[in-house]
């Protein structure tokens, strides 16, 4: 196979880098949701422990 003959991928249409961008966002957002949830469940943990060693 010649190098002339490899062709290079196709730069990504505007729509599609659109689509890949909210795909990214959508990713993120879900992670930082997975992260809060984290936060507060060890938070509330936290709590009880307190509770439980101060009685």
């Amino acid at each position: 196979m010649k190098i002339s003959e490899v062709t290079a991928p196709k730069p990504p249409t505007p729509e599609q880098q659109r689509i890949k961008a909210m795909q990214g966002q959508v990713k993120r957002a879900q992670d930082a949701v997975k992260a809060e949830r984290e936060r507060q469940r060890i938070t509330k943990a936290q709590q009880s422990l307190r509770k439980a060693l101060n009685n």
